[in-house]
């Protein structure tokens, strides 16, 4: 890894991670208003209310740069662009999750169609959700909101 600031990357000022005393910040405390000011509208409304942008509109449905895809909250790390795949829907999707960073829930907000969402692990920004419609080798469809994620470009 360089030492290339997230700032001259394109990428949001991640939240503090430590506090001076080596604590660990809980990101999941920290308050909407807090969030507002450190994500553009359309990040707060799909990462922080559950919100879910138009397909074909986002900035990554039908990227196809190598590099590794973060939680535009927190900036751990979600997908790597190798699980990418073109699942015809107009977002974002993957195959395989990093690790454990990526965490899932049943989601009722439909009633006649509960669907499995999926968050961050560590700040519990809204992603998207997960179809067992997806390719080999996990049979997995991440389908992610682009406002939600930013690519972090692998360094050559």
């Amino acid at each position: 890894m360089g030492t290339t600031s997230s700032a001259s990357q394109g990428l949001p000022t991640p939240v503090a991670q430590e506090v001076s005393s080596g604590e660990q910040v809980d990101f999941k405390s920290i308050s909407d208003s807090e969030w507002q000011k450190r994500l553009t509208r359309e990040q707060f409304n799909v990462a922080r209310q559950k919100g879910t942008e138009r397909a074909f509109t986002g900035e990554y449905w039908n990227t196809k740069t190598s590099g590794t895809y973060l939680c535009v909250c927190c900036q751990t790390p979600l997908f790597d662009s190798s699980t990418k795949f073109d699942s015809g829907t107009g977002w974002p999707s993957y195959w395989e999750k990093i690790g454990d960073n990526v965490k899932s829930e049943t989601d009722r907000s439909i009633p006649f169609m509960p669907r499995t969402e999926v968050l961050c692990a560590k700040c519990d920004a809204h992603l998207g959700h997960v179809f067992d419609d997806g390719p080999r080798p996990t049979g997995k469809r991440y389908c992610i909101n682009s406002a939600s994620i930013k690519l972090k470009p692998e360094e050559k």
